[in-house]
């Protein structure tokens, strides 16, 4: 298990980077590439590593070989998407395997990346990822606020009810995780639609999305 970071103090000084690559090489040049553009980076060279550093500090992106812990990648990028976070997952692939691409996005990858990279391409990705940051600052665990019209008319359990939405789960799910019923959950979606002026499901994503 390793791990290094690096702090910036300009720019995206706010944004941490989390890069987790068996790749000693790989991990110092991604680093690299990101303290170039303004961002805080760290990195691990296996899924242990990152696990135990995100108790301190929170990643905004995670970069995600899919080869690390001897292929265990798609393992790893589920176990941070089942923390419903919002953190967008970068998997990168040192091969052109369109099969692990596949699962990768049906895992709910950002996107995939194979090596050699278009580090321009790669970083404009990211940087759409962060724009369209859906996290809502509302719940225990630090989440960042996002600028909607009418966001500051929900109550906090609306917030939380948006919250849980916006990272996909259903209202068995989001009730399960709250403590209420499905009912009470499709109660407060409907009053969480009305302040901000949703029509349906799909333009409330819109409007968080586009936020």
């Amino acid at each position: 298990m390793s791990e290094q970071s690096y702090y910036q103090s300009f720019l995206n000084r706010d944004r941490l980077i989390h890069i987790i690559d068996p790749d000693l090489a790989s991990c110092e040049a991604l680093s690299v590439l990101f303290r170039l553009e303004g961002y805080q980076t760290a990195f691990s060279l296996d899924s242990e590593g990152f696990f135990s550093s995100i108790e301190r500090a929170h990643p905004s992106v995670v970069v995600l070989n899919v080869y690390i812990d001897d292929g265990a990648g798609l393992r790893t990028l589920s176990k941070i998407k089942a923390m419903h976070t919002g953190t967008p997952v970068f998997v990168i692939s040192d091969h052109n395997d369109v099969g692990a691409a596949v699962n990768a996005m049906k895992a709910g990858a950002a996107d995939v990346i194979t090596k050699p990279l278009d580090t321009e391409r790669f970083l404009c990705a990211v940087r759409e990822a962060l724009r369209r940051d859906v996290q809502l600052g509302t719940l225990k665990d630090g989440r960042r606020p996002i600028d909607i019209r009418g966001f500051g008319q929900l109550t906090p359990r609306e917030r939380e009810v948006l919250q849980l939405i916006s990272n996909g789960q259903s209202n068995k799910e989001a009730g399960r995780e709250l403590g209420i019923s499905p009912r009470t959950v499709e109660v407060h979606r409907a009053r969480v639609m009305e302040k901000l002026g949703a029509r349906n499901t799909a333009d409330l994503m819109r409007i968080v999305l586009t936020s």
